[in-house]
């Protein structure tokens, strides 16, 4: 048998002009289809546009089992700079090691930054490469090294990557310009320590086939063939696969991985599909799946996180890019959160449940969000922040994607060159809706509410059971709606709205208790005081409010109310 080889997919990332397609080049033994830019405008920017990938094979470190057999490291050369981010969110689900390249000379850069922001999200280990050493003097090499190290250090310190290997090398010694000849510096090295680093990658051949496409050929004779890389299932010679793109489904006639031949290929494979003809140009980059496995939605609920770097707060109603599975759309969210007494129950994974109440949210709450911000200005308790809070997405146009996928919503019309991440938040689809019509058939579903809290003052006393009350609605509200909901007096006493009182917006109050002595007093001086002025017609109207406000008796109606409920019904507890 052949011996087995094990496929463990590297990601290089890093701030554009790094040196990341120098550094896959000299570490790669066999080339892939799409190794290295074929794009003829990559090659004449010196700029990699495509998720490139290569390979590197080595002997399989006994660290993952017995017998012969081979580790392979399929590369995944991901653009750096910033407009291509959408196809490193693309190629970020299948990576199982990240590499993060940094220019020793420059450190840090926004990209970068960015790069570490996906990593998290994506992936579970890292390896930090400084390129370039050669451009540093030969006398002050070492302390360079061991300085921008420990800065690395540092920034890594609050990330899951805390403590990972960061390896020094030059990849191509003398630049773009330099001969073939001149030999990398520390790349057996770095190669070591992704052997080191190498793990046997969780993958999971059950659920639907997903394949991410990245390039697409006919072979005369064949057929057409599409390579890529498998996100999830398995698939064997001669089963249907569908690309939804272009509406149609295919049988598997051929397959082949690294130039050879195979019948079965799964989730995080590298393979090449030769399927029956289609013009290849229809599709350059896409997603095939198991047939009817993907759905195309109009909007979406996913449950969500902030990204720690991004500044400023998410607002309702705000537009972000929205990138979900391999497409990236404009979309406007509006967040939600549980109710207040559900805000420490335990986070529900991968379901949504529509039995609950949901509480409507101005912005995503957290500790730096306007309204903690504001509370602590005026001296309130911080805010309380719920342990998982959810955000509805509704798309400028309909997205393709798996049912449960990775969501991250960015502000990439930022200016590239401000040194700002724009990564706002990840998260994952919990449940996408695929009727254009959602707003009437799908959203009532949805019960999020919206407290409301209105308050108006006693005008005067009819009797000991009800008064007439002022300000708590506008002249032109239909009073109707509100009859029979309940309000408190300031001073302590239960009402119900009994009706309109005039044209004016006033409003009759039953207060089926009866008043209070001490209330009926302060309201009957406060009427009285207002009659007096009445009289002299001396005193300006203000000083008639002014003696009015001394202790005026306020009237408080709190409802809620169902963002997405056609009747608009109030609802009191």
């Amino acid at each position: 048998a052949a011996p087995r080889v094990l496929n463990v997919n590297v990601g290089v990332l890093g701030h554009i002009d790094s040196g990341k397609t120098a550094l896959a080049r000299a570490l790669s033994t066999t080339g892939s289809t799409a190794a290295f830019d074929r794009a003829p405008q990559s090659r004449a920017r010196g700029i990699t546009l495509d998720l490139g990938f290569s390979c590197l094979r080595t002997a399989l470190p006994p660290q993952l089992g017995p017998g012969p057999g081979e580790l392979q490291f399929t590369l995944v050369d991901c653009p750096g700079h910033a407009s291509l981010i959408r196809t490193i969110i693309g190629g970020a689900q299948i990576i199982d090691l990240m590499m993060l390249v940094i220019d020793v000379t420059k450190g840090m850069q926004t990209q970068s930054a960015e790069c570490l922001v996906i990593g998290q999200i994506a992936c579970q280990k890292m390896v930090v490469v400084l390129n370039k050493i050669d451009l540093l003097p030969e006398g002050k090499r070492q302390s360079a090294i061991e300085k921008m190290t420990k800065k690395m250090q540092k920034t890594l310190e609050n990330t899951k990557f805390c403590g990972c290997p960061i390896v020094a090398v030059a990849a191509k010694p003398g630049g773009p310009e330099a001969p073939e000849s001149e030999n990398p510096l520390g790349v057996s090295e770095l190669i070591e320590v992704l052997k080191s680093q190498a793990y046997l990658p969780s993958r999971d051949p059950s659920g639907h086939f997903l394949m991410a496409v990245d390039h697409c050929f006919s072979i005369k004779g064949q057929g057409t063939v599409m390579t890529g890389t498998i996100l999830s299932g398995s698939v064997s010679l001669g089963d249907n696969v569908e690309i939804p793109a272009l509406k149609v489904t295919k049988k598997v006639k051929s397959m082949q991985m690294f130039h050879t031949p195979v019948t079965y290929a799964m989730q995080g494979d590298r393979v090449g599909i030769c399927v029956t003809q289609f013009d290849p140009k229809l599709l350059e980059r896409g997603l095939i799946c198991t047939p009817e496995s993907l759905h195309t939605i109009h909007a979406a609920i996913i449950s969500l996180k902030k990204i720690q770097y991004f500044r400023g707060a998410l607002q309702t109603k705000a537009k972000f890019h929205i990138t979900v599975g391999h497409e990236t759309v404009m979309g406007r969210v509006m967040f939600f959160s549980p109710a207040p007494a559900d805000f420490n129950e335990e986070i529900q994974e991968n379901v949504f449940d529509f039995e609950k109440d949901y509480l409507y949210q101005e912005e995503y709450l957290s500790k730096d969000s306007n309204s903690s911000e504001e509370n602590k200005k005026n001296g309130q308790a911080e805010v309380q922040i719920p342990r998982q809070q959810w955000a509805l997405l509704e798309f400028e146009k309909p997205v393709t994607c798996p049912k449960l996928c990775l969501v991250i919503g960015s502000k990439l019309d930022t200016d590239i060159h401000a040194n700002t991440c724009r990564l706002a938040f990840h998260g994952v689809l919990l449940q996408g809706m695929e009727d254009k019509n959602y707003t009437e058939t799908f959203l009532p579903k949805l019960k999020v509410y919206k407290l409301k809290h209105k308050e108006g003052q006693v005008e005067r006393v009819m009797d000991d059971y009800s008064v007439i009350g002022r300000s708590l609605f506008k002249k032109e509200t239909n009073i109707q709606i509100f009859v029979g909901l309940k309000v408190k007096l300031s001073t302590g006493e239960d009402g119900v709205i009994d009706g309109g009182f005039g044209q004016s917006g006033k409003f009759k109050i039953r207060i089926p208790d009866g008043l209070k002595p001490d209330t009926k007093m302060l309201l009957t001086v406060a009427t009285k005081k207002k009659s007096k002025a009445g009289k002299g017609d001396t005193t300006t109207e203000d000083e008639s409010s002014k003696n009015d406000s001394a202790q005026p008796v306020t009237i408080s109606l709190l409802f809620k109310r169902y963002v997405f409920d056609t009747q608009k019904k109030m609802i009191q507890s």
